[in-house]
């Protein structure tokens, strides 16, 4: 059974308009989690943008939720991340002035400190995921490096969709990278700019055992409710 991530981030971003304390990401992560989300991701950016620290342990705390905290791989993030004691790590790449994530990790030009910090995880018993592009080459790397699953980058191929452009070329990228991935034992996940129709498209790729999607599914829901919008989601990766 493929499963759903929900990133809460932007219940944080609506938050912070205000500089206020609703909506309450603490609140939603349960909120979600009832609706029938089986994780709940939440980024913890250099600059808190939106999840701040106090944020990512009161969601943390609670009981019988899976938490998926993203990263990046400066010291500060990674000690903060060890004494809030995720479920799972994904280290992702983070240029402070991106709108959103740009990419996946360049693992080659970081390659020590990733493999010192997946080793440091794993000894807290932490389940460390690399958020990479779909290429041989980086999914080699993330197992040489000692990762147990890795976050395939789709934002390419859900921008080629939503722009009604053909997605051929990147789909079947995707699809080998998954292959190769499941085939060295590494665990695949899906996530980046999907929506309805992408997350169909991608759900047919077997490897792949979690979608984590976030800004569509907030924005949606302004629409028709958090709990439809999930409850969708859900049939669609079925």
């Amino acid at each position: 059974m493929k499963r759903l991530g929900v990133n809460i981030d932007h219940i944080a971003t609506l938050r912070n308009a205000r500089g206020e304390f609703h909506p309450d990401p603490f609140f939603a992560a349960k909120y979600v989690n009832q609706q029938g989300a089986d994780s709940i991701t939440i980024h913890l950016r250099e600059d808190r943008r939106h999840i701040r620290d106090l944020d990512a342990k009161k969601i943390c705390s609670i009981k019988n939720l899976l938490v998926n905290l993203e990263i990046s791989i400066k010291n500060e993030i990674v000690n903060n991340a060890l004494r809030i004691k995720p479920n799972y790590i994904c280290i992702v790449p983070e240029n402070r002035k991106e709108i959103t994530t740009e990419g996946g990790l360049n693992i080659s030009k970081n390659k020590h400190k990733i493999k010192k910090i997946i080793d440091l995880f794993k000894k807290n018993n932490i389940r460390t995921s690399l958020f990479i592009n779909p290429t041989s080459k980086d999914i080699l790397l993330s197992k040489e490096l000692g990762a147990e699953c890795i976050e395939i980058h789709t934002g390419r191929l859900a921008n080629l969709v939503k722009s009604k452009k053909k997605f051929r070329k990147e789909l079947l990228r995707i699809k080998s990278s998954c292959k190769l991935a499941d085939e060295i034992g590494l665990e695949i996940h899906a996530g980046h700019g999907l929506d309805y129709k992408s997350t169909e498209i991608l759900s047919k790729i077997n490897e792949i055992k979690e979608f984590n999607i976030g800004h569509f599914i907030i924005g949606e829901s302004i629409f028709y409710g958090i709990k439809n919008v999930i409850k969708k989601f859900k049939k669609i990766i079925k």
